[in-house]
């Protein structure tokens, strides 16, 4: 696969994630914040860019969201797991729920 193909589809994918991000902010920010990590600054502005920022912001050409699974044996666990999939869905969120926030992917200085 070339290059620049490549780099078209992560900049797509960080607009449609940026997009995302906002629109879960909006439809429920709390939900949103602890879904995504995201303490109260990241969502005030992430929620704040306008449509030429995100744009911007989505030409990078490093990936701006990332797995939020830290060790392997987490995500082998919810893959191989016979067990009822609802809850390995509640297993997933509560995993997810104790992972310390690390630094977040997404930064962008204000001017």
């Amino acid at each position: 696969m070339p290059i620049d193909s490549l780099l078209s589809d992560i900049q797509d994918t960080n607009l449609s994630y940026l997009l995302l991000v906002q629109r879960l902010l909006n439809e429920d920010r709390a939900t949103a914040m602890f879904r995504l990590k995201l303490d109260e600054s990241m969502a005030d502005l992430l929620a704040s860019l306008s449509v030429k920022q995100l744009s911007q912001l989505a030409r990078s050409n490093q990936l701006l969201c990332r797995l939020c699974f830290d060790e392997p044996e987490q995500l082998t666990r919810l893959i191989e797991d016979p067990r009822d999939q609802g809850l390995g869905q509640i297993h997933a969120a509560l995993s997810m729920a104790s992972r310390q926030p690390s630094a977040s992917p997404v930064r962008m200085s204000r001017r």
